[in-house]
């Protein structure tokens, strides 16, 4: 029984990840990943009790994420992306180099703060349009955003799922992830810009046309975001879920929208994306199964005990490569039963793999499949090879540099 329920759970495995990054006809990735966990339970793949736990550990970090996704939808609605794709027109002043290094400090704040989800899907179009708009070459600024929602979810829990998955884990209050994280965030941030620089030089160059619409900024929306931020480190300190900060936030804005008939209910509902939620508890249950059935004694092996700098690259590392083959997400909670033990610097260090290493391929975070998506709505597609080559360029070196910053953040 174990060595089949070994094969039937890295099986389903494959499948719900190949389906998560095909979606054939466009259908929810929920559609494959509950049936395979369902039948893992049924077949006594996995117990009862161990998918229970599963879906009850996962279950407030789902409903985090529901939050931050229709806050982020709210903001939209409100105006705030459209600011940010004028105020980044007028800053650019035709000039390729600015426009990208304005896209690289919103990108990095968006996704900071209302999550990669939010960089990909709401500011990647309006960056998008904003390059068409100078008559400038959009590759090296949409590639940003897909970098970026990546590799600049670092600084906070509420940035990416994974975060949200390790900070529960880690023991660590808001602040103090925020802070040990901080320094790895402005490294990798720093070492992407320099080498999009480098690399799309060819697109940098030249100038475009001016714009010169004017700022409508929508100080409500921009206002109620920064509470929920202050929400999310006041709610930490005293104990609670940082998740009633995100729900006060997105409850603001959403009595405001409906008020104001900017919105419906079903609009709200259909925000808060709960196909993919659903996908992300019944994922849970696959990877909890497939780590049950074996993996996890094999990965024991490959990562590093302790919480030295070479330990903690060595993780990272891992984290990297496993997230490549088998997605970030299942990525991390596999390695994270893993890790805890080690302390919050191994934690952090699965992360830094996590978040970083996904740059390289598309098949590392569901992040750049939705990415790619958005890109082909636009009738724009992405050359493979370059992007892989992009990667090699800024994962060895981001991966390292950050491993490094962490590790000092530690010892101070």
């Amino acid at each position: 029984m174990n060595l089949f329920a070994e094969i039937l759970a890295v099986v389903l495995l494959a499948l719900v990840l190949a389906a998560a990054v095909i979606r054939p006809r466009g259908l929810p990735e929920a559609v494959v990943a509950v049936p395979a966990a369902v039948l893992l339970i049924a077949v006594g793949a996995i117990p009862v009790e161990h998918a229970g736990e599963e879906v009850v550990r996962l279950a407030p970090v789902t409903g985090f994420l529901a939050a931050v996704l229709v806050l982020a939808r709210l903001c939209a609605d409100e105006g705030l992306f459209h600011a940010c794709g004028v105020w980044l027109a007028r800053a650019a002043a035709g000039r390729p180099k600015r426009l990208l290094g304005g896209v690289f400090g919103i990108a990095s704040v968006v996704t900071a703060v209302l999550s990669l989800d939010a960089t990909v899907v709401l500011l990647t179009p309006v960056v998008f349009a904003t390059a068409r708009r100078l008559e400038l070459p959009p590759k090296p600024h949409v590639h940003a955003c897909a970098h970026l929602s990546n590799s600049a979810s670092l600084l906070l829990p509420v940035s990416n799922l994974t975060n949200l998955l390790a900070f529960t884990a880690s023991g660590l209050s808001f602040t103090r992830f925020a802070a040990l994280m901080a320094l790895p965030w402005l490294v990798v941030i720093a070492v992407e810009f320099l080498a999009f620089r480098r690399f799309f030089a060819a697109e940098l160059t030249g100038r475009g046309r001016l714009a010169e619409e004017p700022v409508a900024m929508p100080w409500f929306a921009l206002v109620t975001v920064a509470l929920t931020l202050a929400g999310f480190a006041v709610t930490s300190a005293l104990g609670l879920d940082p998740a009633w900060a995100a729900a006060a936030g997105a409850l603001v804005l959403a009595v405001r929208a409906l008020v104001r008939r900017r919105t419906t209910a079903g609009a709200l509902v259909r925000a808060a994306s709960l196909p993919f939620l659903a996908f992300v508890l019944a994922l849970g249950v696959v990877v909890r199964s497939v780590v049950d059935n074996g993996l996890a004694d094999g990965l024991r092996r490959l990562v590093p005990g302790g919480s030295g700098l070479l330990a903690l690259l060595g993780i990272a590392v891992v984290a990297a490569v496993l997230a490549n083959l088998i997605n970030n997400l299942p990525a991390v909670l596999v390695l994270l039963p893993l890790t805890v033990p080690a302390g919050s610097g191994a934690v952090l260090a699965v992360l830094l793999g996590v978040n970083i290493g996904p740059n390289l391929t598309y098949a590392g975070s569901l992040a750049t499949l939705l990415w790619r998506r958005v890109l082909h709505d636009h009738d724009t597609e992405v050359n493979l090879r370059e992007f892989t080559r992009l990667g090699l360029v800024t994962v060895p070196a981001c991966l390292v540099l950050a491993v490094i910053a962490l590790w000092g953040a530690l010892q101070v």
